[in-house]
């Protein structure tokens, strides 16, 4: 780490809810948050929070026209930047990334253009990547840069890599950062399901992520967005300090998979760790999407570097699903509110010992590609 950097607001809107002491509650409740949609297993949003992004659609004229995956990127990032007491002439960064962006809208689009042999007027800038941030900054009325990017499944913690940069490289010392997915369409779900990697049997808890003796891919999708606000400097209101950082890339073996071993995870987890002792890391938030291969190869990247002294390991994708884009930040958020209310969050069927400490927490994601990011916060 350059210079110190504090989390000094998070804010999500998911399956869980968009409350923070109703997602906290959700979490130690531990049960899933999945149901069927057209006989496929996701995670939607619950009614009060869909009936919130309604409400945000009809305020404004132009919003209408907006997909969800910008109105829910639009609602956390409000919530985020009232919780940190930000103003828009601070003129903060902007950087909400996401794997799919505008899905349902450019469905919806294309389904027409092949009906009516036309395009409709507005379905390029409503469907462009750089949506997401540029609606986001003209709602927050910040002139400070707007990047939208898409690195798969590691997008939000890629946007958080990026405001890291851009604050210790002193061009922003504020920097609103996430990722916000709106995969729930048919489409999509059948990409997945065509991969082999989508879950098919509805059990008591039918995402079977971080269980290494499942038989069968248990991944499922979810809607979601998680936004985070970075400072420069060890704040009084920070939720938690950025330790360390690292990123890892490696080659490709499979247009969807990682190497055995998930060389990237050693890379980027050996490059947040630093000089930082392994052994301080009492808490690893995987990514683990339920997936037979990327659970275990991220499990054995973690031997790699943390030996025979592994910190105990969980998940939110058990409960919650895979958000694609978001789910780095949500992971993030999961993490804070461990460190928070220092209490840990398990999974039923994984036996492991409690740590005995929350102090470093580290959170992992990775994408198709094998694009990883590891991040160590402290409270």
């Amino acid at each position: 780490m350059n210079q110190p950097i504090s989390i000094t607001a998070i804010s999500s809107i998911s399956p869980l809810g968009y409350e923070p002491d109703i997602i906290w509650k959700n979490y130690n409740a531990k049960t899933h948050c999945f149901s069927r949609l057209d006989g496929n297993l996701v995670a939607e949003l619950p009614l009060n929070a869909k009936q919130e992004i309604e409400k945000l659609r009809h305020s404004n004229s132009k919003y209408k026209q907006l997909d969800k995956s910008v109105l829910f990127a639009i609602f956390a990032a409000r919530h985020a930047v009232k919780q940190a007491g930000w103003a828009s002439q601070d003129d903060f960064g902007v950087n909400i990334g996401s794997s799919r962006g505008a899905t349902g809208l450019f469905e919806k689009y294309f389904e027409s253009f092949l009906t009516e042999h036309r395009a409709e007027t507005l379905s390029s800038p409503t469907t462009t990547l750089g949506n997401i941030s540029s609606w986001v900054a003209h709602d927050l009325q910040t002139k400070g840069p707007e990047i939208s990017h898409s690195i798969t499944c590691s997008t939000a913690l890629h946007a958080m890599l990026n405001g890291i940069a851009w604050i210790n490289a002193n061009m922003c010392n504020k920097f609103l950062v996430g990722g916000s997915e709106a995969p729930l369409t048919s489409f999509t779900i059948a990409q997945m399901q065509a991969l082999k990697i989508y879950a098919r049997t509805n059990d008591e808890l039918p995402c079977k992520a971080l269980d290494f003796n499942k038989s069968e891919n248990t991944m499922i999708l979810s809607e979601a967005a998680s936004i985070a606000c970075l400072e420069l400097g060890k704040k009084d209101n920070a939720l938690a300090y950025i330790d360390g950082f690292g990123y890892g890339t490696e080659l490709l073996e499979h247009n969807a998979s990682l190497s055995a071993d998930a060389e990237c995870f050693q890379r980027s987890m050996t490059m947040a760790l630093g000089d930082s002792n392994p052994e301080d890391i009492d808490i690893i938030v995987t990514h683990t999407p339920g997936t037979i291969k990327g659970d275990l190869a991220e499990y054995t990247a973690i031997k790699q570097i943390f030996c025979n002294k592994i910190p105990t390991l969980t998940t939110n994708k058990a409960q919650v699903g895979h958000s694609l884009g978001a789910s780095g930040m949500l992971s993030i958020e999961m993490a804070i509110l461990m460190l928070n209310h220092q209490k840990f969050i398990d999974i039923p069927y994984l036996e492991q010992s409690r740590p005995k400490k929350i102090s470093k927490i580290m959170i992992n994601a990775v994408g198709f590609g094998g694009n990883a990011v590891s991040i160590i916060l402290s409270k």
